[in-house]
C-alpha cells in the first residue's frame, strides 16, 4: 500500500545545484576549499566567498581556479614535476601563463581591494611554485652527494615512479609524496643512511612491503626520505640460543627487515617447529 502523499512536499524548492569542484585537474580527495587554503590561505577563501555573495566575481574566480588547478596538478604529480625539472622552457611557459591569468584578474578588478588581495596572494603562490623548483634541484644534488658515499647510486631514487610507489601503504591514504626513496642493499648501511637523513633534515620513514593498515609508512611532509628495507631479506637457519629468564634453549631465526613472514614460517616448519602469526600477514614483510 502506498503511503499518502503530502502536497507540501511538491511545493518545496529544490536544493540549488552547485559544482562541488571548480578547480580543474583535481582528481584527488581534496576539496576546492582545502586547495585554496593550502596555496593562498584561509583568509583568501573567505574573501572569495564574500565576493561571490556580492556577485562581484565570476570570470576572475574561474581564472584564479585555473591558476590553482595548474599549481595543484603539478604538486600532486611527480611525473609532471620531473618533466618540468628537465625542461626549464616548459616550466617558464607554464609560469608565464599563470602570471598572465593573474594579470587579467588585476585588470578586471576595477580597483576592488578584495579582488586585488586575491591577485596578490595568487602572485605569491606562483612565485613560491617557481622558486620551489630551484630548491628541489639544489636539495636533490645535496642529498645525492651525501648518500652516494653510503649506498649505491642506483639505490637513491628521486624519480616519479619511485615516489608514487611509496606515497601510501595498504590504507591508500595519500598526503605527501616522499622527496627521496632509498633502497639499501645491506643492514650495515642503515645507521649511516639514518644519520645522513638527520643531517639533511629529512623526515625518516622506514618501510617494508607497504602492507600496513595503520598509515605508519605514509609521508606527512614533502621533505621526507623513505628507507625501503625490502632488499634486506637475509634469513638464518634455526639456531638454539639461551635467552635471559628462560631455562631452556630457545629456537631462534634471525631475519632481515625485508624478510617475508612466510619464509620464516617455512623454515620453522622444515625444522619441526611452528612460527605462529596472523595468517593474513604471511606474504608481508
Amino acid at each position: 500500500m502506498n503511503a499518502p502523499t503530502v502536497k507540501s512536499i511538491f511545493k518545496t524548492q529544490p536544493f540549488p545545484i552547485s559544482r562541488l569542484r571548480e578547480i580543474p585537474y583535481n582528481y584527488t580527495s581534496f576539496s576546492d576549499r582545502e586547495i585554496v587554503i593550502r596555496f593562498l590561505g584561509e583568509n583568501i577563501w573567505n574573501i572569495l566567498n564574500e565576493l561571490r555573495d556580492e556577485r562581484k566575481t565570476g570570470r576572475s574566480a574561474r581564472m584564479l581556479f585555473e591558476v590553482l588547478g595548474d599549481l595543484w596538478v603539478v604538486n600532486r604529480n611527480p611525473y609532471l614535476q620531473d618533466d618540468l625539472l628537465e625542461n626549464p622552457k616548459r616550466l617558464k611557459a607554464l609560469v608565464d601563463a599563470m602570471y598572465h591569468r593573474i594579470h587579467s584578474i588585476e585588470e578586471r578588478s576595477s580597483g576592488n581591494a578584495k579582488v586585488m588581495e586575491l591577485a596578490e596572494a595568487a602572485n605569491k603562490a606562483v612565485k613560491t611554485f617557481e622558486s620551489d623548483f630551484k630548491l628541489i634541484k639544489k636539495l636533490r644534488r645535496k642529498i645525492f652527494s651525501k648518500l652516494k658515499k653510503i649506498t649505491k647510486k642506483d639505490n637513491i631514487q628521486f624519480d616519479g615512479l619511485a615516489r608514487v610507489s611509496h606515497v601510501t601503504d595498504a590504507t591508500d591514504w595519500r598526503v605527501e609524496y616522499p622527496f627521496v626513496v632509498i633502497n639499501p642493499d645491506h643492514e650495515e648501511e642503515i645507521a649511516y643512511i639514518v644519520k645522513a637523513c638527520i643531517d639533511l633534515e629529512l623526515t625518516i620513514i622506514p618501510r617494508g612491503g607497504g602492507t600496513g593498515y595503520t598509515g605508519g609508512a605514509i609521508p606527512l611532509t614533502p621533505f621526507s626520505a623513505v628507507i625501503n628495507t625490502e632488499k634486506l631479506d637475509d634469513i638464518s637457519n634455526v639456531e638454539y640460543q639461551n635467552l635471559p629468564g628462560v631455562s631452556e634453549r630457545v629456537p631462534v631465526v634471525k631475519c632481515g627487515a625485508g624478510v617475508v613472514t612466510r619464509r620464516a614460517m617455512e623454515i620453522a616448519t622444515n625444522n619441526g617447529l611452528e612460527f605462529a602469526c596472523d595468517p593474513t600477514s604471511a606474504d608481508a614483510c
